[in-house]
């Protein structure tokens, strides 16, 4: 198995995975998010989310301009960043934790990456842009790279694999190989399996169950279970109710192997990952 790198470097920002469990926590600037649509739209309520969640633990604050739920329309690269960009330059100067990007475009990696953002989080595994990759190359951010069955659009229409662990394997092994030709460091790439984008809930149990095998690739591995659909069809519950479950799903991310997770629950989850941490490290 390769080794995985212990630093996740991002910028100006050197992030140790050997001392815990990160915890990024999720920022849509949205009107329709799938848990927290037009939340956090206004700008003010953003930077007060984004301090808060910094408060609570938070070590990345993870910026989202478009929803990419499932049948989620696009929006366009201008308003994508109309949307963002205002609210990455407040967080830059009001919040010292690193700031990532959720896009899959070139041209809003690149204006928030100079206005300081540090990580590209990229939902299609630098598939879906072929510049997005010399992008986040040219201003040494952080790479994300999440594995995508089709689009936000249709990626629930009936998601089928022969073998999954070995497809999406596969896949992160080939969108590392874009980011490291485009000149990104090993040492800047993370990978994600992609929970419910393209699967499902037997699917994405199993993701959870087979986290260990995805780390064999010799990077590290976040995870994003929070509030995801296959919580609320095993517990019947609606997106704002599933705190327990997503504590459930994080634990056995992390117990499985996972550097990181993205939640909205950023408080509850870091006190449940330091349990874990200290199981781990007992």
């Amino acid at each position: 198995m390769k080794t995985a790198p212990t630093i996740f470097q991002c910028g100006s920002y050197s992030l140790d995975l050997s001392l815990k469990t990160l915890v990024m926590g999720v920022l849509n600037v949205t009107p329709d998010s799938f848990s927290d649509g037009g939340k956090f739209f206004k700008r003010s309520d953003a930077l007060a989310q984004a301090v808060r969640m910094a408060e609570d633990g938070a070590d990345i604050v993870d910026v989202g301009g478009e929803s990419t739920k499932p049948g989620a329309a696009a929006v366009t690269a201008r308003e994508e960043m109309r949307r963002v960009i205002p609210v990455i330059k407040m967080l830059v100067k009001n919040v010292k934790l690193p700031v990532s990007i959720d896009t899959y475009k070139a041209e809003v990696a690149e204006a928030a990456l100079s206005e300081g953002a540090s990580v590209v989080n990229d939902i299609s595994g630098f598939r879906f842009d072929g510049k997005i990759a010399k992008v986040t190359a040219k201003y040494k951010a952080g790479a994300v790279l999440m594995h995508i069955l089709g689009t936000p659009r249709d990626m629930q229409s009936n998601p089928a694999y022969r073998n999954i662990v070995k497809e999406i394997t596969a896949y992160l092994k080939e969108s590392a190989g874009i980011a490291l030709s485009a000149g990104v460091k090993k040492e800047c790439i993370m990978l994600d399996p992609g929970i419910g984008f393209g699967k499902t809930t037997e699917h994405n149990l199993l993701l959870i169950k087979k986290l260990g095998e995805f780390r064999k690739l010799g990077y590290p591995v976040l995870m994003g279970p929070s509030r995801k659909s296959f919580i609320g069809k095993i517990l019947n519950l609606p997106a704002g109710k599933r705190l327990e479950g997503t504590l459930a799903a994080v634990s056995a991310c992390v117990l499985n192997g996972a550097s990181v997770v993205r939640v909205h629950d950023v408080k509850e989850t870091v006190r449940a990952v330091r349990i874990i941490d200290a199981i781990n490290k007992s």
